[in-house]
């Protein structure tokens, strides 16, 4: 479904995971980083406190991948989740390709010395991008970080992000949470619905590390820029701490992660689209295609059967176009995207579709997303 799903985030979207060759990564930071803005401080936002009260409890993740070509590594950040040793972190860290590393390790810091700790992967998530990681907590005092509620975060609350950017290790920046409720694309082309932007500055080997607010909860897990450099211009993205929290608890509790499925490809309708193809509803979604024995297909949905061109770029028509779920409209191919991932597997719609000049009401019950 998310083969044609495009404009989520503006500019290019680079994930925020370092790789290189064994070695090439070994982390020659120093602990501390980027001084907090003047003006953070003079409204009571304190990050010097904030960062010694939770760096002790973010980590350096190091994942090794062993290919045909020789061994590769790559560096991301993640923290404490819970008091049974369980890390989280992004799922891009320790995947590649669909592939999970071949072994983990984590790096907490002591007292400015470093301590290197085993960890196995729980899970890793392509559709929102979060991977939970575990360790022996009886090798190391791991302390767990407050989660707060992401549906509570505001625009303009002053915020720290916790990681260790380009490899400097338990790098400090501040910021504010300057937008929320955007669209973020996982590895797979799901869409993250709610994600966090903040203009605390994010860098390779950020990703998978806490965004914390004023009182120290975590609010989301930094995972993706929008840059047309590939560095950090002042927009950087992170997961919900709500999704987080979610898979957590599904990796730990139910030994995997479950979303939604329709089963789909298809394409936003527009007005002007709607007028040079002339078809019968202005806004909606095109049925480009129906995956073969999925809930869509199951519910009577029917896929394009031809190809137009339109200003240079490809439409598939002639199928249904998708216009309202249980009533409520659907203004475009990402909208449908968001419904998927917020519904769960097993949940009924009723969908309201154009069909040769008629109206038709079809009920579908969504699948669980495939791997």
């Amino acid at each position: 479904m998310g083969k044609w799903l495009t404009g989520l985030t503006i500019g290019v979207i680079a994930l925020l995971a370092t790789a290189a060759l064994v070695g090439a990564c070994d982390d020659e930071g120093e602990g501390g980083g980027q001084a907090a803005s003047p003006e953070a401080g003079a409204s009571g936002f304190d990050p010097v406190r904030l960062y010694q009260e939770s760096a002790a409890s973010v980590v350096l993740v190091l994942a090794r991948f062993e290919t045909a070509s020789g061994a590769g590594q790559g560096l991301g950040s993640g923290f404490v989740a819970d008091g049974e040793g369980h890390i989280i972190t992004n799922a891009h860290v320790v995947s590649q390709s669909g592939r999970t590393a071949d072994s983990v390790e984590v790096v907490f810091v002591r007292d400015d010395e470093e301590r290197q700790v085993p960890a196995e992967i729980v899970g890793a998530d392509q559709s929102t991008d979060i991977a939970v990681l575990g360790i022996d907590t009886s090798a190391i005092d791991a302390t767990p970080l407050p989660l707060g509620d992401s549906g509570a975060v505001v625009v303009g609350e002053p915020v720290i992000a916790i990681g260790n950017p380009l490899g400097f290790a338990l790098s400090l920046s501040s910021g504010v949470v300057s937008g929320v409720g955007r669209n973020l694309q996982a590895p797979n082309g799901a869409v993250i619905p709610e994600g966090v932007q903040t203009d605390a500055a994010i860098n390779q080997g950020n990703s998978g590390g806490p965004l914390i607010d004023g009182d120290g909860r975590v609010i989301g897990v930094n995972v993706q820029i929008a840059s047309t450099t590939g560095g950090f211009t002042g927009l950087g993205f992170a997961v919900p701490v709500d999704t987080a929290a979610e898979v957590l608890r599904q990796f730990v509790e139910e030994g995997g992660v479950e979303h939604a499925y329709l089963g789909i490809q298809g394409q936003s309708l527009t007005p002007g689209l709607a007028d040079i193809l002339g078809l019968p509803a202005e806004r909606g979604v095109l049925v480009a295609e129906v995956v073969p024995g999925g809930p869509a297909d199951a519910g009577g949905l029917r896929g394009g059967d031809r190809q137009v061109l339109v200003q240079g770029i490809p439409f598939v028509v002639g199928g249904d176009i998708v216009t309202a779920i249980d009533g409520e409209p659907v203004e475009d191919m990402e909208a449908l995207a968001v419904a998927v991932a917020e519904a769960s597997p097993g949940d009924r719609w009723e969908l309201t579709v154009r069909r040769d000049g008629e109206e038709l009401r079809l009920t579908v019950t969504l699948g669980v997303r495939p791997d």
